[in-house]
Protein backbone atom coordinates (compact mmCIF):
# COMPACT_ATOMS: atom_id res chain seq x y z
CA UNK A 1 0.00 0.00 0.00
CA UNK A 2 1.53 3.18 -1.32
CA UNK A 3 1.15 6.40 1.49
CA UNK A 4 -0.89 9.37 -0.37
CA UNK A 5 1.08 12.55 -0.52
CA UNK A 6 -0.48 15.27 1.81
CA UNK A 7 -1.01 18.75 1.16
CA UNK A 8 -2.33 21.46 2.17
CA UNK A 9 -3.90 24.25 -0.89
CA UNK A 10 -4.51 27.93 0.06
CA UNK A 11 -7.13 29.84 -2.34
CA UNK A 12 -8.55 32.91 -2.99
CA UNK A 13 -10.29 34.69 -5.42
CA UNK A 14 -11.11 38.12 -6.21
CA UNK A 15 -12.88 40.69 -8.60
CA UNK A 16 -12.77 44.40 -9.35
CA UNK A 17 -16.12 44.76 -9.73
CA UNK A 18 -18.54 41.49 -9.32
CA UNK A 19 -19.47 41.00 -11.88
CA UNK A 20 -15.81 42.78 -13.35
CA UNK A 21 -12.12 42.01 -13.76
CA UNK A 22 -10.86 38.69 -11.59
CA UNK A 23 -8.33 36.40 -10.68
CA UNK A 24 -7.89 33.92 -8.32
CA UNK A 25 -4.63 32.84 -6.57
CA UNK A 26 -3.76 29.39 -5.43
CA UNK A 27 -0.79 28.27 -2.83
CA UNK A 28 -0.16 24.26 -2.95
CA UNK A 29 2.29 23.21 0.15
CA UNK A 30 3.61 20.08 0.41
CA UNK A 31 6.36 18.22 3.43
CA UNK A 32 8.29 15.82 1.80
CA UNK A 33 9.31 12.53 3.46
CA UNK A 34 12.60 14.34 4.32
CA UNK A 35 10.59 17.46 6.05
CA UNK A 36 11.52 19.70 3.07
CA UNK A 37 8.28 21.99 2.80
CA UNK A 38 7.72 22.87 -0.94
CA UNK A 39 5.23 25.64 -2.34
CA UNK A 40 4.35 26.23 -5.53
CA UNK A 41 1.88 29.51 -6.60
CA UNK A 42 -1.04 29.41 -9.15
CA UNK A 43 -2.41 32.36 -10.39
CA UNK A 44 -4.39 33.71 -13.46
CA UNK A 45 -6.50 36.86 -14.79
CA UNK A 46 -9.93 36.76 -16.36
CA UNK A 47 -11.98 39.90 -18.10
CA UNK A 48 -15.06 40.06 -16.96
CA UNK A 49 -16.12 37.54 -14.32
CA UNK A 50 -17.31 36.81 -10.93
CA UNK A 51 -15.62 36.55 -7.59
CA UNK A 52 -17.57 33.19 -6.78
CA UNK A 53 -16.01 31.79 -9.78
CA UNK A 54 -12.74 33.02 -9.29
CA UNK A 55 -13.39 31.23 -5.67
CA UNK A 56 -14.23 28.09 -7.37
CA UNK A 57 -11.28 27.92 -9.83
CA UNK A 58 -8.74 28.94 -7.21
CA UNK A 59 -9.17 25.40 -5.96
CA UNK A 60 -9.94 24.05 -9.38
CA UNK A 61 -5.79 24.94 -10.04
CA UNK A 62 -4.71 23.80 -6.98
CA UNK A 63 -6.85 20.24 -7.50
CA UNK A 64 -5.50 19.87 -11.12
CA UNK A 65 -1.60 20.47 -10.24
CA UNK A 66 -1.32 17.69 -8.14
CA UNK A 67 0.24 15.09 -10.04
CA UNK A 68 -0.57 11.56 -8.27
CA UNK A 69 -3.48 10.94 -5.87
CA UNK A 70 -3.19 12.74 -2.28
CA UNK A 71 -4.84 13.52 0.97
CA UNK A 72 -5.68 17.34 0.53
CA UNK A 73 -6.71 20.16 2.94
CA UNK A 74 -8.47 23.22 1.15
CA UNK A 75 -8.18 26.41 2.63
CA UNK A 76 -10.74 28.90 1.44
CA UNK A 77 -12.07 32.34 2.50
CA UNK A 78 -14.90 31.45 0.59
CA UNK A 79 -18.47 30.45 2.19
CA UNK A 80 -20.10 29.47 -1.15
CA UNK A 81 -17.34 27.15 -2.03
CA UNK A 82 -16.56 25.76 1.47
CA UNK A 83 -20.11 25.32 2.77
CA UNK A 84 -21.04 23.52 -0.99
CA UNK A 85 -18.95 20.40 0.72
CA UNK A 86 -19.10 20.99 4.35
CA UNK A 87 -23.10 21.24 4.03
CA UNK A 88 -23.33 18.99 1.22
CA UNK A 89 -25.44 21.39 -0.87
CA UNK A 90 -23.00 20.04 -3.63
CA UNK A 91 -24.88 16.65 -3.33
CA UNK A 92 -28.14 17.93 -2.98
CA UNK A 93 -27.64 20.02 -6.11
CA UNK A 94 -26.12 16.87 -8.26
CA UNK A 95 -29.05 14.54 -7.03
CA UNK A 96 -31.83 17.55 -7.46
CA UNK A 97 -30.41 17.59 -11.44
CA UNK A 98 -28.36 21.21 -10.68
CA UNK A 99 -31.18 22.85 -9.36
CA UNK A 100 -31.25 24.25 -5.57
CA UNK A 101 -33.64 23.61 -2.85
CA UNK A 102 -35.75 26.17 -4.34
CA UNK A 103 -35.18 24.96 -7.84
CA UNK A 104 -33.91 27.10 -9.19
CA UNK A 105 -30.50 26.60 -11.45
CA UNK A 106 -27.03 26.57 -9.60
CA UNK A 107 -25.20 29.10 -10.47
CA UNK A 108 -21.75 28.26 -12.17
CA UNK A 109 -22.54 24.47 -12.99
CA UNK A 110 -19.52 23.81 -15.38
CA UNK A 111 -17.27 25.03 -12.90
CA UNK A 112 -18.95 23.24 -10.43
CA UNK A 113 -18.25 20.08 -12.16
CA UNK A 114 -14.82 20.76 -13.38
CA UNK A 115 -14.47 20.67 -9.57
CA UNK A 116 -15.85 17.78 -9.00
CA UNK A 117 -13.78 16.31 -11.12
CA UNK A 118 -10.41 17.32 -10.02
CA UNK A 119 -11.48 16.35 -6.75
CA UNK A 120 -12.14 12.21 -8.15
CA UNK A 121 -8.57 11.37 -7.38
CA UNK A 122 -8.18 12.90 -3.80
CA UNK A 123 -9.52 12.55 -0.53
CA UNK A 124 -10.20 16.31 0.05
CA UNK A 125 -11.60 18.10 3.27
CA UNK A 126 -12.83 21.99 2.89
CA UNK A 127 -12.17 24.68 5.90
CA UNK A 128 -12.94 28.36 6.01
CA UNK A 129 -10.50 30.70 6.79
CA UNK A 130 -11.63 34.55 7.62
CA UNK A 131 -10.42 36.62 4.98
CA UNK A 132 -8.45 39.29 5.11
CA UNK A 133 -7.66 38.82 9.03
CA UNK A 134 -3.81 38.54 8.71
CA UNK A 135 -3.72 34.54 7.82
CA UNK A 136 -0.62 34.15 5.98
CA UNK A 137 -1.43 32.48 3.05
CA UNK A 138 -4.87 33.65 2.55
CA UNK A 139 -3.05 37.23 2.99
CA UNK A 140 -0.92 35.33 -0.04
CA UNK A 141 -3.38 34.39 -2.11
CA UNK A 142 -5.01 37.45 -2.01
CA UNK A 143 -2.54 39.67 -3.44
CA UNK A 144 -1.89 36.75 -6.09
CA UNK A 145 -5.86 37.29 -7.16
CA UNK A 146 -5.22 41.04 -7.36
CA UNK A 147 -2.10 40.79 -8.70
CA UNK A 148 -3.58 38.72 -11.71
CA UNK A 149 -6.49 40.70 -12.64
CA UNK A 150 -4.35 43.80 -12.70
CA UNK A 151 -2.45 42.06 -15.01
CA UNK A 152 -2.57 43.13 -18.97
CA UNK A 153 -3.30 39.25 -20.57
CA UNK A 154 -6.45 38.53 -18.63
CA UNK A 155 -8.32 35.57 -20.00
CA UNK A 156 -11.31 34.97 -20.99
CA UNK A 157 -13.33 32.81 -18.35
CA UNK A 158 -15.48 31.01 -21.16
CA UNK A 159 -11.95 28.86 -21.95
CA UNK A 160 -12.07 27.73 -18.58
CA UNK A 161 -15.64 26.51 -18.79
CA UNK A 162 -16.41 23.03 -19.53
Amino acid sequence: MTVKSKVIIYTDGACSGNPGSGGYGTILVHTDSDGIKHEKEISCGYKMTTNNQMEILAVIAGLEALKKECDVVVYSDSKYVVDAFNNNWIDGWVKKGWKTAGKSPVKNVELWKRLLKAMELHNVQFIWVKGHAGHEYNERCDKLAVSAYKSENLKDIESELI
